[in-house]
Parts: structure tokens; C-alpha cells; sequence
């Protein structure tokens, strides 16, 4: 059953041109990630804060919502270029 449905996926996958990589990276590394993060909220007893006092992640932070705008602001241009032509 799992090949099946597993199968199934990867053929919506191919057949919408998505990619396969970044879907089993997310599997593989979404647990390890959300026990990191659970952990680092039990240290700070909850605050946020803690993940903007220390620089290193303080500036890996906003690198990443800069490249979350970045990709926003170019899908939003791709998006707009089409409906003029």
C-alpha cells in the first residue's frame, strides 16, 4: 500500500513538474528540525527572543525572510509579466 500511494505521488510530482529532492529532504529533516526547535523553546522557557540573541542566527534568520520576500516579489513579477502578453 505504501508503494502504491508513495508511486502515485511521485507521479503528481512529475506530471505538475515538481521536483522530488526538497520532498524527501523535508521527510528526512523536518523531525530532526522540530526537535531542535521544540528543544530551544523549552531553554528559553517559550520566548522567541532567544532565537534573535545570539548574531549567527539572528542574521541566518533574516537572510532567509529576505530570500522568502526575494522569491514572493519574483513570482508576483513572473506572475503579472504573463498577464500583459
Amino acid at each position: 500500500m505504501i508503494m502504491i500511494i508513495s508511486g502515485l505521488v511521485g507521479y503528481i510530482l512529475r506530471k505538475f513538474e515538481y521536483e522530488e529532492a526538497p520532498l524527501v529532504m523535508a521527510f528526512i529533516l523536518g523531525p530532526m528540525l522540530e526537535t531542535a526547535f521544540r528543544q530551544s523553546l523549552i531553554m528559553s522557557d517559550g520566548s522567541f527572543l532567544h532565537f534573535f540573541e545570539r548574531p549567527i542566527s539572528a542574521v541566518a534568520l533574516v537572510i532567509s525572510a529576505l530570500l522568502f520576500i526575494s522569491a514572493g516579489f519574483s513570482y508576483y513579477r513572473g506572475s503579472q509579466n504573463e498577464v500583459k502578453e
